[in-house]
């Protein structure tokens, strides 16, 4: 004769590994468990204050805002040390056009930024396997505290413009691996990465294995801007068609300034430093300005930056050192902007040959066989296609 228990064994099988719920966040044995339907900030809410859990995964999809606020995803000193992971091909979107009309600035876009990292935030904290996507110059002001809730840091406009795809503030170095930054658009700087440390710059945002791929800013820096007192070290990543001085110097025009007229998409700001290893630059409107004096360009690849666009009447160029710098082990294809001559012909490939790059960007001439970005295998090309 069949039990009870019997007839009630499936039944419990069933509630113990059915599916959770749209909206209901997972926590399995690896971390909280993230699916499209979900809210990514609810399952960062719950690592911040789980002391043996600090894994987030996000599945497979698109994740985008449902309402206009600063950013899709914010990481404060309650976040830090949480590991944000993607789970599959996932993108991270500011924008939303179910929420918002073409009349709108920054219209689809609803968020400042896609991942805002703020003060109080070391390198334990990770993001890492994501597209981030869909900037496009909104901006608000709004609900500041919510997102960075120490005041004790000086904000201005920047905090709220710049970083189209990731914004880092105050005492802030996460370490970003595995990105792919694409089609973003910010004004003043830095479509892609803002890091803005207001000068607590002992520490290093570390970004790495990462493409940046048709980001765009009005000003300076649209891939990657390290403003005045930041430090960031950029380790194996890819730069290609990304375009900075699509208009006029707004920040310029209101306080009477020189206006930046012909940046780099990588800029670097007084004060500011970068350690730039094994990355490679093509195909861009100019490669790296540097302000600072005390960078390091190492093993990096800066070939035919020479794309159109910006301001008119603007020669292109691969390194604009106008402070100096320390350059070894790179190739370099193009002109180069060395007052202080810095640039050495012993430690360097100058007028090199066409590197004859494969579909995933990776050299093949011999001249540049120790140098450049190298992909890293996820399931995704150099230029963000799925394999």
């Amino acid at each position: 004769m069949t039990n009870r228990f019997e007839l009630l064994w499936p039944v419990w099988l069933g509630l113990l590994f059915a599916p959770a719920s749209r909206g209901e966040i997972v926590l399995k044995q690896d971390g909280y468990h993230v699916f499209p339907g979900d809210n990514i900030q609810d399952a960062l809410q719950l690592a911040a204050v789980n002391k043996t859990s600090k894994v987030v995964k996000v599945h497979a999809g698109e994740y985008s805002p449902s309402g206009k606020r600063q950013a899709l995803i914010w990481f404060n000193r309650l976040h830090d040390g949480i590991r944000l992971e993607a789970a599959g091909p996932v993108t991270l979107s500011a924008a939303n056009p179910k929420v918002t009309s073409p009349q709108t600035p920054g219209f689809p876009a609803i968020v400042n930024h896609v991942v805002y990292f703020g003060d109080g935030i070391s390198s334990n904290t990770v993001l890492e396997g994501f597209r981030l996507s869909g900037a496009n110059h909104f901006v608000t002001d709004k609900l500041t505290q919510r997102i960075e809730p120490d005041t004790t840091v000086a904000k201005n406009l920047f905090f709220y413009t710049d970083g189209g795809a990731i914004k880092i503030f105050g005492r802030s170095y996460p370490t970003i691996r595995n990105v792919e930054v694409m089609d973003n658009y910010a004004s003043p700087c830095g479509a892609g990465v803002s890091v803005q440390h207001q000068g607590f710059n002992q520490e290093s945002v570390l970004i790495e294995n990462s493409v940046f791929l048709r980001n765009r800013a009005q000003v300076t820096g649209a891939a990657i801007d390290l403003l005045e007192g930041s430090a960031a070290r950029i380790v194996n990543c890819l730069f290609v068609d990304n375009v900075s001085n699509t208009g006029i110097d707004v920040v310029a025009k209101r306080s009477g300034q020189q206006p930046f007229t012909n940046s780099g998409v990588v800029t670097i700001f007084q004060h500011s430093r970068a350690v730039v290893r094994n990355c490679t630059f093509t195909g861009n409107r100019n490669a790296v300005d540097d302000l600072g004096g005390e960078s390091v360009f190492a093993d990096s690849i800066f070939v035919d930056n020479n794309l159109g666009g910006g301001s008119p009447g603007t020669d292109r160029y691969e390194l604009d050192l106008r402070a100096g710098a320390k350059v070894s082990g790179c190739v370099i294809r193009g002109a180069i902007l060395d007052p202080r001559h810095r640039v050495s012909a012993n430690d360097n490939v100058l007028d090199a040959p066409p590197p004859r790059f494969t579909p995933g960007f990776v050299p093949q001439a011999p001249q540049y066989k120790t140098a450049g970005y190298r992909p890293v295998s996820r399931g995704m090309s150099a230029t963000g296609q799925q394999r």
